[in-house]
């Protein structure tokens, strides 16, 4: 696992168990709409709605994201530590039956285990993602079914090469992927369902194929197109290895989609039949 680099009083806290002062900490009194994040290693913890002032002095939260913090009662057994359930970073301590909220918990964290990413304020009504899991015919097929999906475009992304053919994409030289890009309405379904759904549909344990698709350009990736989506595919594949999958799926920073040549598009659908390796596994 790649860790962020820390400061010496970042590691102080965070990898030596410590604690910042209280009413000193960046996080302590923000009140802006986001997420926070791990400072090591990114994963998401805390939402804000679920921040609330406590007086004490430090961020709290009376609720964390499900299975993104661990429990760990402390050696004395008088508190109980919380940690990253992904990389295992010191957070804080939880506290239970204080009757400061109704879900009568406080998670106690130091700001300097986190870091904060703001919500989403733009204005636009759709949002991209972009996914490549073999043979794009079968991916662009379960995508399609889903409510809030509003088109989902074959074509090819991760090369070098431009305007590349199919012809040429087949040949494994350009380095493109096979991929989809999908237009959702993020009031309808969100990025992460899109994502646990790529995840279901095409087995990401496997190295440059899909069934019996061979090549690079067949790989299994996640093409990111801002920071919140490579933060919410990274978790999903932490995940999964944590389940006993040995996911082979590249996160790579997206770029150029080169759409694909008509008689790609909407394979299936023109076809009349089920896609031939593409078949829903539940895996979350």
């Amino acid at each position: 696992m790649i860790y962020n680099k820390l400061s010496a009083d970042e590691e102080r806290v965070i990898v030596n168990k410590g604690t910042e002062r209280p009413f000193s900490g960046q996080y302590y009194l923000n009140k802006e709409d986001g997420s926070y994040l791990c400072r090591r290693c990114d994963a998401p913890l805390f939402r804000s709605s679920d921040k609330f002032e406590s007086g004490t002095g430090w961020p709290s939260f009376d609720d964390a994201i499900e299975g993104a913090v661990k429990q760990v009662p402390d050696a004395d057994g008088r508190r109980t530590e919380i940690v990253c359930a992904n990389c295992g970073a010191h957070l804080g301590h939880v506290f239970f039956s204080e009757g400061i909220t109704a879900k009568n918990v406080r998670h106690c964290v130091n700001s300097i285990s986190l870091n904060f990413l703001p919500a989403v304020t733009s204005e636009a009504t759709t949002l991209t993602a972009i996914f490549a899991g073999g043979c794009f015919w079968g991916v662009e097929y379960h995508f399609s079914k889903i409510k809030g999906v509003l088109s989902v475009t074959s074509g090819y992304v991760g090369g070098l090469t431009e305007h590349p053919s199919y012809q040429q994409v087949c040949t494994g030289k350009t380095g493109h992927a096979e991929a989809v890009e999908v237009e959702f309405d993020p009031a309808l379904v969100t990025y992460e369902t899109l994502a646990k759904l790529f995840f279901e549909i095409h087995d990401p344990t496997q190295m440059n194929r899909q069934g019996p698709d061979i090549g690079t350009q067949y790989r299994s990736a996640v093409f990111y197109v801002n920071e919140e989506q490579k933060i919410i595919a990274e978790k999903l594949i932490a995940e999964l290895k944590r389940k006993g999958y040995n996911v082979v799926t590249s996160v790579e920073k997206a770029g150029k989609f080169w759409e694909a040549e008509a008689y790609h598009q909407d394979y299936y659908e023109k076809n009349g039949h089920q896609p031939y390796c593409h078949i829903y596994q539940k895996r979350f």
